[in-house]
C-alpha cells in the first residue's frame, strides 16, 4: 500500500479507537503480547531479524547492531512491556479540572486521544511494539515508519500485534506500518495535514532536525542525547566510578548513555586514574572494547588519553568514547551543561545536599539525577510501562513520553438549557 492510502485507512480508524473502553483496549493489548511469543509469530519475526542483522553488517557500527539485534529474551521483554501498559491507568476520559458555573451548567477539562499518531524511527524493533501499546491504551491509531535497517523484522512483529488485535474484535488497522523506508514517505508524514494528529520522530540528530524543521503537522522533538555526570568535590569516589561506568558502557548506543564526565578539580588527581583504568586499562584486559577517553588540557595532564577536539562536548557519539573535563565548581559545571546539553538527562555524584540542590534547581534539562546513573531515563523505568520517545523540548510534553503525553483535552460543558 502507498503510504496515502495507510493514513487515509489510519484516519478512517480514529473512531473505533476513540471509542474502545479500557476492557477492550486492555484484552487487545493482552493478545497482541501473546501473538509475539506463540511459536509460529516469533520464529517468523526471529527469522526475519536474522536476515535484518545480515544484511546489516559492515553497514552499520557494531553497537548499532545491538540496537537492532532481538532473541528470545528480548521478545519475551517486548511481550511483558506490552503488557505491563495494559495494567496501567487508562488515562482517556479523566477529568484534569471541573468547575460549576454560577447559571449551574459543569465546565470539564477532560483527557481525550490525540487521533492517529505517526512515528518515524530507525533501527530499534522493540520501538515498534512498545509506540503501539502506548497508542492502544492511550485510544490512538498508530502508524509505524521504521528504518530500512530492520523493515522486515518490524514487518513481521506488526503481522503478530494486528493478528491479537483482531483476536480482541480490534481493527487490524489501529496499527500501520509504512511499506516505503525512503525519505519520501517521511516527508509525507511529516506533511499530512488533516491526517496526522502528532508526529514523533525517534532516532538520530539528522532525522530529528529533518522533522522540526520540515514537518506541517504537530511534532515532539524528541532528544538526542549528550548526557552528562558531574563528579562534585564532595562525591564519594567509589560511587561516582560505579555511577560513570554504567551510564557510559552499560549500553553506550542509547540516548540515556553518558557523554561527557565533568570532574571538580578539588577530586581530579584521585578521581581520573581510577577512571582510567576502570575504563580503560581493566576493560581492555577484560577483552571488551576499552572506552577512548577525549580529554581537556586539564585531564590531559593527569591522565593519558586523545585531546578533544572543538566538537568532542557537542557529540553523542553513541560509542565507547568519553568527553572528560574538569572545572573549578559546580556552577562551572552548571554553565558548561547548559550550554552544551541536548537537553535530555544529566546526573551530580555529591555528598553535599546544597551543592544537589543547587544542580536541580539551574540545570536545564528533562531529567536531572542525584547519585544515579542516568540510565534510568526510560519509560518503564519511570512507571510508564515503556515509552514513545523521549521529548527534549517543554511545550506538551517533557521526558519519557507515556500515555499521558499521548492525550490531549477538550472541555465538555453539560447544562440545562443554559443561554449568554
Amino acid at each position: 500500500m502507498t503510504t496515502q492510502e495507510i493514513l487515509i485507512q489510519a484516519k478512517e480508524t480514529k473512531t473505533a479507537l476513540m471509542l474502545a473502553d479500557t476492557a477492550r483496549k486492555n484484552q487487545a493489548l493482552q493478545k497482541m503480547a501473546d501473538a509475539l511469543v506463540e511459536p509460529e509469530h516469533a520464529d517468523r519475526i526471529l527469522e526475519a531479524n536474522r536476515r535484518d542483522l545480515e544484511a546489516a553488517k559492515g553497514m552499520v557500527a557494531d553497537v548499532m547492531l545491538d540496537r537492532l539485534m532481538l532473541d528470545e529474551k528480548r521478545l519475551e521483554e517486548m511481550a511483558q512491556g506490552i503488557r505491563a501498559v495494559a495494567e496501567l491507568e487508562d488515562p482517556v476520559g479523566k477529568i484534569l479540572f471541573q468547575t460549576r458555573h454560577a447559571n449551574g451548567m459543569t465546565i470539564s477539562k477532560k483527557a481525550v486521544p490525540m487521533g492517529v499518531v505517526a512515528i518515524i524511527y530507525e533501527s530499534r524493533p522493540n520501538v515498534t511494539s512498545d509506540a503501539a501499546a502506548l497508542a492502544i491504551k492511550s485510544g490512538n491509531v498508530c502508524v509505524l515508519r521504521g528504518g530500512k535497517e530492520a523493515w522486515q523484522t518490524c514487518h513481521a512483529i506488526v503481522e503478530a500485534m494486528q493478528v491479537g488485535l483482531e483476536r480482541a474484535g480490534m481493527p487490524r488497522t489501529a496499527v500501520n506500518l509504512i511499506e516505503d523506508t525512503t525519505r519520501v514517505s517521511a516527508n509525507e508524514l511529516m506533511t499530512a495535514e488533516g491526517f496526522v494528529d502528532l508526529l514523533i520522530p525517534r532516532g538520530g540528530k539528522g532525522l530529528i532536525r529533518s522533522c522540526v524543521e520540515h514537518a506541517t503537522v504537530p511534532c515532539i522533538q524528541t532528544g538526542t542525547g549528550i548526557c552528562h555526570v558531574y563528579v562534585d568535590e564532595a562525591a564519594d569516589l567509589e560511587m561516582a566510578l560505579r555511577i560513570v561506568e554504567n551510564a557510559k558502557t552499560s549500553r553506550p548506543s542509547v540516548c540515556n548513555a553518558q557523554e561527557v564526565c565533568l570532574v571538580h578539580k578539588e577530586v581530579a588527581q584521585q578521581f581520573l586514574p581510577m577512571l582510567s583504568e576502570a575504563l580503560c586499562k581493566k576493560r581492555e584486559e577484560a577483552g571488551v572494547c576499552p572506552v577512548e577517553l577525549r580529554l581537556d588540557e586539564e585531564a590531559a595532564a593527569v591522565i593519558p588519553g586523545t585531546l578533544a577536539g572543538d566538537a568532542d562536548f557537542d557529540t553523542e557519539f553513541l560509542d565507547y568514547i568519553l568527553g572528560v573535563k574538569i572545572v573549578d565548581s559546580v556552577e562551572e559545571a552548571i554553565e558548561h551543561i547548559n550550554m552544551h546539553s541536548t537537553g535530555h538527562s544529566e546526573a551530580i555524584v555529591t555528598g553535599d545536599r546544597q551543592a544537589a540542590e543547587q544542580f536541580m534547581a539551574a540545570v536545564d534539562s528533562a531529567a536531572v539525577y542525584v547519585n544515579v546513573s542516568t540510565r534510568f531515563t526510560d519509560g518503564g523505568e519511570f512507571g510508564l510501562g515503556c515509552e514513545m520517545g523521549i521529548s527534549t523540548q517543554k511545550l506538551h510534553a517533557r521526558g519519557p513520553m507515556g500515555l499521558a503525553e499521548l492525550c490531549t483535552y477538550k472541555y465538555v460543558i453539560c447544562g440545562e438549557g443554559q443561554t449568554r
